[in-house]
């Protein structure tokens, strides 16, 4: 018999504001001059991806978009490469948020590594048609990592929605 690491406790509804400072941590955690730890995963591809999977109705391809050409700047990176990576894993992670679901966080996690595969590719190819100098094979060791870390930051993200375990009678839900 496996394990089960699901709760029987009821989420709340995410709130808005909460899904808003989510994605502005994980930007300026992208902005944090970490260029010398090739393994440090792209933060707002991770955040986006959790939040177009649980709640794509919310966060989408705009959020992707905006969020993409705020790192193009900082980065001083070709315009429009973060923007048509996290696009792209944005609308992926929507049309397979139903399926992902279903699973358990390990094999969800196994789900979430091609999506920011698709970021990294996609990067690294918008990166390659002008010739500008190519990074070396630990540029993809960041997936990894953020798959890694899909399971602490389901926890954190979803943090805030838990209802409290013992039930007030005076609080309808």
């Amino acid at each position: 018999m496996q394990p089960t690491f699901s709760s029987s406790r009821i989420l709340q509804p995410v709130r808005p504001w909460f899904i808003v400072a989510s994605l502005l941590v994980a930007l300026v955690l992208n902005f944090l001059p970490t260029d010398a730890w090739f393994w440090m995963p792209d933060w707002v591809a991770l955040v986006l991806i959790f939040w177009s999977i649980r709640e794509p109705r919310h966060v989408g391809m705009g959020w992707g978009f905006v969020l993409g050409v705020a790192m193009d700047v900082a980065d001083a990176s070709l315009m429009g490469q973060h923007a048509l990576a996290y696009v792209l894993a944005t609308y992926a992670a929507a049309a397979l948020s139903r399926r992902i679901l279903w699973f358990p966080l390990g094999q969800q996690a196994l789900h979430v590594l091609p999506l920011l595969l698709i970021v990294q590719c996609v990067q690294f190819a918008v990166r390659a048609m002008p010739g500008i100098e190519l990074p070396g094979w630990g540029y993809f060791i960041g997936p990894f990592v953020g798959t890694l870390l899909w399971w602490p930051l389901t926890f954190i993200l979803l943090l805030p929605q838990f209802q409290p375990v013992d039930h007030d009678a005076n609080r309808p839900i």
